[in-house]
């Protein structure tokens, strides 16, 4: 409310007539469209997952995972698609997995594979792709194999003093009322998702509208530089899964692989997920495992990529 009201006095002492210069309308379509293409999966995406944690008993998963963490990890990486939701909610049902006993490696890999592997994000996918299955395609692979590879490295590498383990607990509470549940589940996720949308949305069509074309063709010409360009641009932009597909889509001056590593390594690793990660973990934890997960991401994107785009 203090921006709006900071926003509506500079607009009443400028005036409004830079709002019809042709670069803030463009800047202004630009933002509505990705936002109103987007809305609809956000909505449907945190909805499901509100469902999901308040309706789906809190044990389900210790059931029926592996009991060796090595099979536990590609397991969970798949259950991912159980819980279409933003990835901001992965990170607080992945630590309450860990409290229930799940190993931490198989934890990980559900925490990065959830959000780019729902079925909400894959159509959205489609939806910003129109007629292009194979970006489908490439972007279920490579965000399977990044959350397969960071759970099997955290077999290998992981420590305990890395993890500290201190959010609230998730999932479905025996006894209590599960339509308030989900309605304060659904409030969280939607309110917090809509509004890194709308930030993202906004940073987005800055990005299209001030950028120079000289400064992107610097970086689209190359394969390599435009891959991590990219890359590092999912990570500031911090948009939604739900809504990155179209945000990619529009990024039509960058190669198919390289608009392939946005829509992977932001859904794992962007500003938003290393702050909740930190605040849940522990900022050792978030530090290590963000960076790992930048890396394994691009690789697996350029891979991937490579052979089917």
């Amino acid at each position: 409310m203090t921006a709006l009201a900071a926003v509506a006095a500079v607009l009443a002492l400028t005036g409004t007539q830079w709002l019809n210069q042709p670069a803030v309308a463009a800047w202004r379509t630009v933002c509505l469209a990705i936002t109103v293409q987007a809305l609809p999966f956000l909505l449907l995406g945190t909805a499901l997952s509100g469902a999901i944690n308040a309706f789906v008993p809190a044990d389900l998963f210790t059931k029926v995972l592996p009991r060796r963490p090595a099979l536990a990890v590609p397991v969970a990486g798949v259950a991912g698609v159980v819980l279409p939701g933003c990835e901001c909610a992965s990170v607080p049902v992945a630590n309450s997995l860990i409290k229930r006993g799940v190993t931490p490696a198989a934890a990980f890999a559900f925490l990065l594979s959830a959000p780019a592997i729902n079925p909400i994000v894959l159509t959205a996918t489609a939806v910003a792709f129109p007629g292009n299955p194979a970006m489908v395609a490439a972007r279920l692979l490579a965000s399977l194999a990044t959350a397969a590879v960071m759970g099997w490295l955290w077999l290998w590498l992981g420590r305990e003093e890395w993890l500290r383990s201190t959010a609230r607990h998730t999932g479905h509470q025996p006894g209590g009322n599960r339509w308030n549940e989900f309605r304060r589940g659904f409030q969280h996720d939607f309110l917090h998702a809509g509004g890194f949308l709308v930030l993202g949305a906004m940073a987005a069509a800055t990005f299209n509208v001030t950028v120079p074309r000289a400064v992107l063709d610097t970086f689209s010409g190359s394969p390599w530089l435009s891959v991590l360009f990219l890359a590092g641009l999912a990570v500031v932009l911090a948009v939604c899964s739900e809504a990155d597909a179209f945000v990619a889509a529009s990024l039509t001056g960058f190669s198919p692989t390289a608009r392939l590593a946005f829509m992977v390594v932001g859904p794992m690793v962007d500003l938003k997920l290393i702050a909740l990660q930190a605040g849940t973990f522990g900022r050792a934890f978030a530090l290590r495992f963000s960076s790992a997960t930048t890396v394994v991401a691009v690789v697996t994107s350029v891979l991937i990529g490579g052979a089917l785009l």
